[in-house]
């Protein structure tokens, strides 16, 4: 290597090896990039190195003697350590100019105006030629020619308001005439700026996700508590039994760890959703905390939509939970199918049963806006009474007709709600939970299928479970006053005679979808004997 004659494989502008050497009518050698960015940024042609001026500019050609010996020398400088030229590592963007000559050298800067990435010594007339000065240099980017207007063969360097895409100067000039422009360096700072709340916005959340996987676990455990509770409950019941009743007594326990354990397999869902939500708002922080230090407004520009955008997310977390006891009645199931000797205990479990379903007693308020013009609503919406008359009310799509019916305001996606109604002495009444989507106008079919979890009252003593197919409730006295109970992600729908504090009937297996709403029927006139009002009543919590 030191035997090559380096100063003469020198060129005079980048002082660097020649890359591409020519020689001009005069006799100097230049690479043949530098002589012509020198050429092109300058009226008169002449040689740097002796100011001879040319009349035209000269016809030149690459020296091949000189091209070997300067592409061995460079590969020699570039290979070494001590050199100031770095060789390219997998994924770095490298120099163009080097890379004509099969050198894969690691680029020092992009050029915005030339379109070409350049090593430090090539970047050298870049800092030494007055109009090359004023060129645009950024950190290297490769596919250089993905900013240009496929269109204008133009810079892209001017970002469309109207459209949301980044433009060419001349794209502003003619099919973006009339619409808000602005460079995209301006565009880009303005981003930024709005990037700065939507990361303030994605801690917060990534935060009340935290938050929320903390209650879920503590619910968890919980739950994990009262679990044992009603086991051991369960024991000290069942034990007191005959041997017939022990296999009653597994059946109810194997039940309640069952059920646990889907809650725990559920909880370890939501923790998993949860923590993947997390992760990918904490990779959008990231890039976006990249984005924030770039130069690259087109990159920046490219990849912030799909950043800021909402959140991918299949649940409503601020709806979402795990509870801490089971609301199924495991054990009153079991109890039910033993002799009449266990009917004092069956007692007292329906009534720690609906005490629990109390607990999630809701506010629920009847809307006009869905009630069939034959209803009237009292002043604070807990009343529905069947009217003699139609009144006069808007035809919306969400009101009921010509079926007698009403829902409330409130709907529910997620969770467990319960309330309550006083039925009286009416012989006509519906009650129950609907999905939101359902049929409200013409005649309508009470079903599972249809969206239907109703039980209802004909003639003042058919009750009857609107199931698929309806069923025949054999009650042992007449309710006064009527609990609806709902867990979603259970799927259950359970009615209770309050008073009596039996239990009625329970919808299992429910496939909800969408929202439910607690649904409400007067019924008919019934020649005046149905006259009373469906009346929502407060939840007491005597026991």
């Amino acid at each position: 290597a030191k035997m090559l004659p380096e100063k003469q494989l020198q060129c005079s502008i980048c002082l660097q090896v020649f890359t591409d050497p020519v020689t001009t009518p005069c006799g100097h050698n230049f690479c043949l990039v530098c002589i012509g960015l020198v050429w092109d940024s300058s009226d008169v042609c002449q040689c740097p190195t002796c100011n001879k001026t040319f009349a035209s500019r000269p016809d030149i050609s690459i020296n091949t003697a000189f091209k070997e010996l300067a592409d061995t020398l460079r590969q020699i400088i570039v290979c070494s350590s001590a050199s100031p030229l770095s060789a390219a590592q997998p994924g770095e963007v490298v120099c163009d100019v080097c890379a004509a000559t099969s050198l894969q050298v690691r680029a020092h800067k992009s050029c915005l105006v030339c379109l070409t990435s350049y090593c430090e010594a090539h970047l050298e007339p870049h800092r030494t030629v007055a109009t090359l000065k004023l060129h645009k240099l950024m950190e290297p980017v490769k596919n250089l020619q993905d900013r240009m207007c496929k269109k204008h063969e133009r810079l892209l360097e001017m970002f469309c308001r109207m459209e949301q895409m980044c433009v060419c100067q001349f794209c502003t000039e003619t099919e973006h005439k009339d619409h808000p422009a602005v460079t995209m360096e301006d565009e880009s700072k303005e981003r930024k700026v709005h990037m700065k709340q939507t990361q303030a916005d994605f801690q917060q959340m990534i935060q009340e996700r935290q938050k929320k996987i903390e209650e879920i676990k503590n619910c968890l455990k919980l739950s994990a508590l009262s679990a044992e509770k009603e086991k051991k409950a369960s024991d000290s019941l069942f034990t007191s039994l005959i041997n017939s009743t022990k296999e009653r007594q597994a059946e109810a326990n194997a039940e309640i760890e069952e059920r646990q354990r889907a809650e725990e397999k559920r909880a370890e869902e939501l923790i998993g959703d949860l923590q993947q939500e997390i992760a990918e708002l904490q990779r959008r922080n990231t890039e976006l905390n990249e984005l924030e230090n770039t130069d690259d407004h087109l990159h920046l520009l490219q990849r912030l939509p799909s950043l800021v955008s909402p959140p991918p997310t299949n649940r409503e977390w601020t709806e979402t939970r795990i509870y801490p006891e089971l609301c199924v009645g495991t054990v009153r199931r079991a109890l039910s199918r033993l002799d009449k000797t266990l009917r004092k205990d069956l007692d007292i479990m329906k009534k720690e049963e609906i005490r629990r379903m109390q607990k999630y007693a809701v506010d629920v308020v009847l809307d006009p806006d869905t009630a069939h013009p034959n209803i009237v609503l009292s002043p604070d919406g807990k009343q529905a009474g069947r009217g003699e008359l139609l009144h006069i009310v808007p035809d919306i799509p969400q009101r009921f007709d010509p079926v007698i019916c009403v829902l409330s305001k409130k709907g529910f996606r997620s969770g467990r709600f319960y309330f309550q109604v006083a039925v009286g002495n009416k012989t006509f009444w519906d009650l129950g939970v609907v999905k939101e989507s359902i049929n409200r106008k013409g005649m309508i079919t009470s079903t599972p299928d249809n969206g239907y979890w109703t039980v209802r009252l004909r003639n003042a003593s058919e009750y009857r479970a609107l199931d698929s197919p309806s069923i025949l409730l054999q009650l042992q006295k007449r309710p006064k006053t009527i609990g609806v109970f709902a867990d979603y992600e259970e799927g259950v729908v359970s009615f209770f005679d309050v008073d009596d504090r039996s239990h009625i009937y329970t919808f299992t297996g429910c496939l909800f979808s969408e929202r439910i709403f607690p649904f409400f029927s007067p019924g008919v006139f019934d020649h005046g004997k149905n006259t009373e009002p469906l009346i929502i009543t407060a939840v007491s919590h005597e026991t």
